[in-house]
Protein backbone atom coordinates (compact mmCIF):
# COMPACT_ATOMS: atom_id res chain seq x y z
CA UNK A 1 0.00 0.00 0.00
CA UNK A 2 0.89 3.24 -0.64
CA UNK A 3 -0.62 5.23 2.02
CA UNK A 4 -0.76 4.04 5.19
CA UNK A 5 -4.52 4.77 5.91
CA UNK A 6 -6.20 3.21 9.56
CA UNK A 7 -9.49 2.96 10.69
CA UNK A 8 -8.73 4.66 13.52
CA UNK A 9 -7.30 7.77 11.75
CA UNK A 10 -10.38 7.80 9.91
CA UNK A 11 -12.77 7.40 13.00
CA UNK A 12 -10.82 10.27 14.89
CA UNK A 13 -11.47 12.53 12.36
CA UNK A 14 -14.98 11.72 10.96
CA UNK A 15 -16.40 9.23 13.42
CA UNK A 16 -17.52 5.74 12.92
CA UNK A 17 -20.89 6.40 11.61
CA UNK A 18 -19.21 8.40 8.73
CA UNK A 19 -16.88 5.45 7.41
CA UNK A 20 -18.33 3.19 4.77
CA UNK A 21 -16.99 -0.26 4.19
CA UNK A 22 -18.08 -3.29 2.40
CA UNK A 23 -18.71 -6.15 3.42
CA UNK A 24 -15.98 -9.57 2.62
CA UNK A 25 -19.19 -11.41 1.08
CA UNK A 26 -19.30 -8.49 -1.90
CA UNK A 27 -16.32 -9.34 -3.80
CA UNK A 28 -16.27 -12.23 -6.24
CA UNK A 29 -14.28 -14.72 -4.44
CA UNK A 30 -10.77 -14.61 -6.72
CA UNK A 31 -11.04 -10.83 -5.33
CA UNK A 32 -12.17 -10.76 -1.87
CA UNK A 33 -8.55 -11.69 -0.52
CA UNK A 34 -6.67 -8.84 -2.98
CA UNK A 35 -5.24 -6.24 -0.16
CA UNK A 36 -7.69 -3.00 -2.03
CA UNK A 37 -10.66 -5.24 -1.18
CA UNK A 38 -9.61 -5.71 2.22
CA UNK A 39 -8.72 -2.38 2.84
CA UNK A 40 -12.44 -1.33 1.73
CA UNK A 41 -13.66 -3.85 4.00
CA UNK A 42 -11.95 -3.29 7.31
CA UNK A 43 -11.06 0.84 7.07
CA UNK A 44 -13.75 2.03 4.18
CA UNK A 45 -13.41 5.71 3.03
CA UNK A 46 -15.29 8.60 4.71
CA UNK A 47 -18.69 8.86 3.29
CA UNK A 48 -19.33 12.13 1.16
CA UNK A 49 -17.62 12.78 -2.15
CA UNK A 50 -17.03 9.12 -2.68
CA UNK A 51 -19.55 6.67 -2.49
CA UNK A 52 -19.04 2.71 -2.33
CA UNK A 53 -21.64 0.85 -4.90
CA UNK A 54 -24.29 -1.10 -2.45
CA UNK A 55 -24.06 -4.69 -2.70
CA UNK A 56 -26.73 -6.34 -4.56
CA UNK A 57 -29.77 -6.97 -1.91
CA UNK A 58 -30.61 -10.28 -3.14
CA UNK A 59 -27.04 -11.57 -4.35
CA UNK A 60 -25.05 -9.57 -1.48
CA UNK A 61 -22.37 -9.09 -4.06
CA UNK A 62 -21.17 -5.99 -6.14
CA UNK A 63 -22.15 -5.26 -9.65
CA UNK A 64 -19.19 -6.29 -12.24
CA UNK A 65 -17.82 -3.69 -15.03
CA UNK A 66 -20.01 -5.65 -17.33
CA UNK A 67 -23.24 -5.08 -15.25
CA UNK A 68 -22.79 -1.26 -15.66
CA UNK A 69 -20.94 -0.62 -19.02
CA UNK A 70 -20.25 -2.30 -21.78
CA UNK A 71 -16.44 -2.32 -21.61
CA UNK A 72 -16.11 -3.02 -25.50
CA UNK A 73 -17.22 0.71 -26.02
CA UNK A 74 -14.21 1.85 -23.84
CA UNK A 75 -10.72 1.58 -26.30
CA UNK A 76 -8.60 1.80 -23.34
CA UNK A 77 -10.45 -1.29 -21.25
CA UNK A 78 -8.00 -3.84 -20.63
CA UNK A 79 -9.41 -7.34 -21.75
CA UNK A 80 -10.32 -8.79 -18.50
CA UNK A 81 -12.60 -5.41 -17.21
CA UNK A 82 -15.53 -6.71 -17.47
CA UNK A 83 -14.99 -9.28 -14.38
CA UNK A 84 -13.92 -6.27 -12.34
CA UNK A 85 -16.17 -5.38 -9.30
CA UNK A 86 -17.76 -1.65 -8.95
CA UNK A 87 -16.43 -0.43 -5.68
CA UNK A 88 -17.77 3.42 -6.40
CA UNK A 89 -19.02 6.07 -7.70
CA UNK A 90 -17.30 9.24 -8.19
CA UNK A 91 -19.11 12.45 -10.45
CA UNK A 92 -20.13 10.68 -13.27
CA UNK A 93 -17.40 7.62 -13.36
CA UNK A 94 -17.98 4.21 -11.67
CA UNK A 95 -15.19 3.01 -9.92
CA UNK A 96 -13.16 -0.35 -10.54
CA UNK A 97 -10.84 -2.38 -8.44
CA UNK A 98 -8.20 -4.49 -10.91
CA UNK A 99 -7.73 -7.40 -8.14
CA UNK A 100 -4.59 -8.64 -10.30
CA UNK A 101 -2.72 -4.93 -10.77
CA UNK A 102 -4.62 -3.02 -7.26
CA UNK A 103 -5.24 -0.53 -9.61
CA UNK A 104 -8.50 1.48 -9.26
CA UNK A 105 -9.83 2.71 -13.02
CA UNK A 106 -12.51 5.31 -13.57
CA UNK A 107 -15.15 4.18 -16.31
CA UNK A 108 -16.59 7.21 -17.55
CA UNK A 109 -19.85 5.86 -19.25
CA UNK A 110 -20.98 9.20 -20.94
CA UNK A 111 -17.50 9.73 -22.45
CA UNK A 112 -17.06 6.35 -22.74
CA UNK A 113 -13.26 6.87 -21.60
CA UNK A 114 -11.48 4.56 -19.09
CA UNK A 115 -8.52 6.06 -16.41
CA UNK A 116 -6.66 4.60 -13.89
CA UNK A 117 -7.36 6.84 -11.63
CA UNK A 118 -5.28 5.31 -8.39
CA UNK A 119 -2.47 2.64 -8.29
CA UNK A 120 -3.93 1.14 -5.13
CA UNK A 121 -7.17 1.40 -2.68
CA UNK A 122 -4.90 3.15 0.22
CA UNK A 123 -4.39 5.97 -2.35
CA UNK A 124 -8.34 6.23 -3.18
CA UNK A 125 -9.14 6.48 0.45
CA UNK A 126 -6.67 9.17 1.02
CA UNK A 127 -7.38 11.68 -1.54
CA UNK A 128 -11.13 11.10 -0.13
CA UNK A 129 -9.97 11.48 2.88
CA UNK A 130 -7.97 14.86 2.55
CA UNK A 131 -10.66 16.88 0.27
CA UNK A 132 -13.65 15.60 2.43
CA UNK A 133 -11.56 17.18 5.67
CA UNK A 134 -11.53 20.53 3.74
CA UNK A 135 -15.03 20.20 3.00
CA UNK A 136 -15.91 19.85 6.63
CA UNK A 137 -13.01 21.91 7.98
CA UNK A 138 -12.28 24.76 6.19
CA UNK A 139 -14.11 28.26 6.99
CA UNK A 140 -14.19 31.23 5.15
CA UNK A 141 -13.59 34.53 7.02
CA UNK A 142 -17.14 35.93 6.64
CA UNK A 143 -15.77 38.97 5.70
CA UNK A 144 -16.71 40.30 2.16
CA UNK A 145 -12.92 42.20 1.97
CA UNK A 146 -10.92 39.12 2.31
CA UNK A 147 -13.25 36.83 0.21
CA UNK A 148 -10.57 36.98 -2.43
CA UNK A 149 -7.83 36.21 0.38
CA UNK A 150 -10.11 33.10 1.58
CA UNK A 151 -10.45 31.37 -1.89
CA UNK A 152 -6.47 31.70 -2.21
CA UNK A 153 -6.17 30.20 0.70
CA UNK A 154 -8.48 27.49 -0.14
CA UNK A 155 -6.97 26.90 -3.45
CA UNK A 156 -3.55 26.63 -1.76
CA UNK A 157 -5.20 23.98 0.72
CA UNK A 158 -6.45 21.92 -2.72
CA UNK A 159 -3.02 22.38 -4.47
CA UNK A 160 -0.92 21.08 -1.69
CA UNK A 161 -3.73 17.79 -1.70
CA UNK A 162 -2.78 17.68 -5.42
CA UNK A 163 0.70 18.31 -4.97
CA UNK A 164 1.35 15.99 -1.99
CA UNK A 165 -0.86 12.71 -3.59
CA UNK A 166 1.41 13.09 -6.92
CA UNK A 167 4.38 13.09 -4.77
CA UNK A 168 3.82 9.34 -4.03
CA UNK A 169 0.95 8.53 -6.69
CA UNK A 170 1.06 10.31 -9.77
CA UNK A 171 -2.27 8.80 -11.53
CA UNK A 172 -5.38 10.47 -9.53
CA UNK A 173 -4.44 14.12 -10.86
CA UNK A 174 -2.21 13.00 -13.74
CA UNK A 175 -4.23 15.86 -15.77
CA UNK A 176 -6.85 18.10 -15.74
CA UNK A 177 -9.47 15.69 -16.70
CA UNK A 178 -9.38 13.11 -14.23
CA UNK A 179 -12.61 13.01 -11.67
CA UNK A 180 -10.23 14.29 -8.36
CA UNK A 181 -8.84 16.77 -10.84
CA UNK A 182 -12.48 17.96 -11.61
CA UNK A 183 -13.45 17.32 -8.25
CA UNK A 184 -10.38 19.53 -6.79
CA UNK A 185 -11.29 22.20 -8.80
CA UNK A 186 -14.76 22.31 -7.72
CA UNK A 187 -13.90 22.77 -4.24
CA UNK A 188 -11.26 25.21 -4.72
CA UNK A 189 -14.17 27.18 -6.41
CA UNK A 190 -16.41 27.39 -3.38
CA UNK A 191 -18.74 24.09 -4.45
CA UNK A 192 -18.93 20.99 -2.66
CA UNK A 193 -19.63 22.85 1.10
CA UNK A 194 -22.57 21.29 2.84
CA UNK A 195 -25.08 23.53 4.56
CA UNK A 196 -23.78 22.25 8.16
CA UNK A 197 -19.83 22.65 7.18
CA UNK A 198 -18.29 25.97 8.65
CA UNK A 199 -17.18 26.55 5.18
CA UNK A 200 -21.07 26.65 3.94
CA UNK A 201 -21.89 28.70 6.43
CA UNK A 202 -19.60 31.70 5.96
CA UNK A 203 -20.17 31.35 2.58
CA UNK A 204 -24.37 30.96 2.21
CA UNK A 205 -25.25 32.45 5.43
Amino acid sequence: MLFNVTRGELADIFGEDRLATLPATAFPPATGGAEGARLLQTVGVPDGTLHLREPDEHSGRLPLVQDVVHAEDFDDAPADADEWPVIGWLLNAHLALDPGSGKVHAFDADGETVQELHTDVSSLVQVALRFQRVLEEFSFSGDDGGEEADFERLEREVERIRQETSSVDPLPFQDDETVWSVVGEEIAAGQRFRGDSPGARSLYG
